[in-house]
């Protein structure tokens, strides 16, 4: 892990999306080593705002800003470990006031005084900052609009500038119902395939009309997204960028259960 701290002299912080994972992810060696590689190379934020596939809630909302604040299990079936886990950041207030400042009087950012961190957030942030000293808060996704997350990504914009982490927390297959081969190494399904190199097509690209177009251009729909919440997190990302056309950079490849943990980060 990066142990210089973001100064001006670092320009903007890139933006990320990434493949967030189950808590399993937490014991896949590979997967821990990548994520943990990725924030080593960046320098150490001074905050992190995240935006988890796993809180969809409008108007749009910040989590609990206090230290310490408390984790959300928002799963089942896992072993017993992952339920004890615990993530005490630290006091977030200040970023609140950074994120809140953004939103004008007409649209309010709403906070919620006990809603802690779920597993959208804390199982990354886990490995990539394990020693929990960084303040995070979590934004809601209040749309599943492309076009109205670019345009939320582009008003976080400012928040780079002064060191603040942005990540689109989510996964870029998510067919769960659709998977036969429940192991981490499963062969991943023609529609996961397909889907994962249309889009880094598309991303290469800076395709935005392409990625938009999802539901009724790419190949293995609507296998790979029955649901939607796990892909648009990457919209408020490539919102984020300084140019959301530019081509992004790709840092983790492959799949995991047959899904593709594609993630990158834009500049």
């Amino acid at each position: 892990m990066s142990e210089a701290t973001w100064t001006p002299d670092d320009g903007p912080m890139p933006a990320l999306y990434l493949g967030h994972g189950a808590p399993p992810l937490l014991d896949d060696r590979l997967w821990t080593a990548e994520l943990a590689a990725w924030s080593g190379r960046l320098p150490r934020p001074t905050a992190i705002l995240i935006v988890s596939a796993h809180w969809e809630q409008a108007p749009i909302s910040i989590s609990a800003s206090d230290a310490k604040t408390p984790l959300i299990y928002d799963f089942a079936g896992f072993a017993p470990k992952y339920y004890n886990m615990t993530y005490p950041t630290p006091d977030a207030s200040g970023l609140a006031k950074q994120v809140a400042a953004l939103f004008p009087s007409t649209e309010p950012l709403h906070q919620h005084a006990k809603r802690g961190l779920d597993h959208g957030a804390w199982v990354p942030l886990k490995v990539m900052y394990p020693d929990a000293d960084i303040p995070v808060l979590q934004l809601s996704i209040p749309t599943h609009d492309p076009q109205k997350l670019l345009d939320l990504g582009r008003r976080l914009q400012p928040l780079r500038e002064q060191g603040v982490l942005v990540i689109g927390s989510g996964y870029l297959t998510h067919g769960l119902p659709y998977l036969r081969d429940w192991s981490p190494e499963a062969k991943p399904p023609g529609w996961s395939v397909d889907f994962d190199l249309w889009a880094k097509e598309a991303l290469d690209q800076g395709d935005l009309d392409t990625l938009a177009a999802f539901r009724t251009h790419a190949p293995g729909m609507p296998y790979a997204h029955p649901t939607v919440e796990h892909y648009v997190p990457l919209f408020i990302t490539l919102g984020a960028a300084t140019d959301p056309a530019a081509p992004p950079e790709t840092t983790i490849d492959g799949y995991f259960f047959g899904l593709a943990k594609r993630s990158f980060q834009v500049v």
